[in-house]
C-alpha cells in the first residue's frame, strides 16, 4: 500500500505569501483613496476661489454702475461641501465687504462715506454658466447690509465749527463751543436719531451748558443752535437696492442697517 504525504512545507510557504499579497492590495487601495480625497479637496478649493473671484467682479460692476466708489469687493462663500454648490448653482450664504464706500447725496454736493459696509446674502442663485460667461443674473433671496457713517463725516455735514460728536449710553452726544452774550460756554446735548424714506434724521432738542444764564434771550440763542445742529442726511443709493431699516449710535459712528429681498448681485 502506497502512502502519500501532504506537501506541508509548500502549503506553509504559500499561505504567508497570500497574506502578504492581501496586505499589499489593501495598502494600494488606501493610497488611492487618500489621493482621491486630496484631489476632491483641491478641486473644492479651486472652485471656491473661482466662484468668489467671479462674484466679486460682478459686484464691482454693479457698484460702479450706481455711481458709487469702493475698493474691490471682498467676497466669502459659506457652506460645505462647496463643489456641490458650484455645480448646483445655488449657495447657502455669501458675505461681501465693501471698504471706503462713497456716494453723492441726492440733491446736494455732499458725499457720504461709509468706511465699511458688511453685506450678508442668503439663498444665492448663481448658475455656473453665469459665472463663466458673465451673462445672466446672480440673485440673492435676502440681503442685509450694516455700515457706519463716521462722526467726522456727520460733523462735516452739520457744518458747525468745533462740534464734536460721540456716542454715550447708546445715544448721539454733541459738544460745541459757543459764545453767548460775550461769554464762552460749552454746549452739550443728546440727539434723537431716526430713519425715514432712506434719510437719517438727527434732532437736537435740548442743549445745556454749565453756568449758562436762564433767560428768554439766552434760551432763544440756544434754541437757534439746536436747529442748526439738526439735519436730515439723505443717503446715497446703496448697492443691491438696500433700504435703511434701522439706525443707532455706536462707538465709531451712526450704524445703519439696510435690507432687501430678491436682489440681483450683478449687472446683467
Amino acid at each position: 500500500m502506497t502512502v502519500y504525504e501532504q506537501p506541508t512545507e509548500q502549503y506553509e510557504v504559500e499561505r504567508p505569501r497570500r497574506r502578504r499579497r492581501g496586505r499589499a492590495v489593501l495598502v494600494v487601495l488606501i493610497v488611492l483613496l487618500v489621493i482621491l480625497g486630496v484631489a476632491v479637496v483641491i478641486a473644492d478649493r479651486v472652485a471656491h476661489g473661482y466662484a468668489e473671484d467671479r462674484i466679486g467682479a460682478e459686484i464691482d460692476k454693479q457698484v460702479a454702475a450706481q455711481g458709487l466708489t469702493a475698493r474691490p469687493a471682498e467676497v466669502g462663500v459659506g457652506g460645505v461641501p462647496f463643489l456641490t454648490q458650484v455645480l448646483a448653482g445655488r449657495y447657502d450664504a455669501i458675505s461681501v465687504v465693501l471698504r471706503d464706500l462713497e456716494g453723492p447725496v441726492p440733491g446736494a454736493s455732499d458725499v457720504v462715506r461709509i468706511p465699511t459696509l458688511d453685506i450678508d446674502a442668503t439663498g444665492v442663485s448663481a448658475p455656473i454658466d453665469t459665472l463663466r460667461t458673465g451673462q445672466g443674473e446672480i440673485v440673492a433671496a435676502n440681503v442685509t447690509g450694516v455700515g457706519t457713517i463716521d462722526y467726522v463725516s456727520l460733523a462735516d455735514m452739520i457744518g458747525q465749527e468745533g462740534i464734536t460728536l460721540t456716542e454715550r449710553d447708546g445715544k448721539l452726544q454733541a459738544t460745541l463751543p459757543v459764545e453767548v452774550l460775550g461769554q464762552a460756554f460749552e454746549l452739550n446735548g443728546t440727539a434723537a436719531i431716526a430713519v425715514q424714506d432712506n434719510q437719517v434724521q438727527v434732532r437736537f432738542e435740548t442743549l445745556t451748558a454749565d453756568g449758562l444764564p436762564d433767560n428768554p434771550v439766552v434760551r432763544n440763542v440756544i434754541s437757534g443752535y439746536a436747529e442748526q445742529l439738526s439735519l436730515n442726511v439723505a443717503l446715497p443709493a446703496l448697492p443691491f437696492g438696500l433700504q435703511v431699516t434701522e439706525i443707532k449710535a455706536a462707538a465709531e459712528g451712526l450704524q445703519v442697517t439696510a435690507t432687501a429681498k430678491d436682489v440681483p448681485l450683478n449687472q446683467a
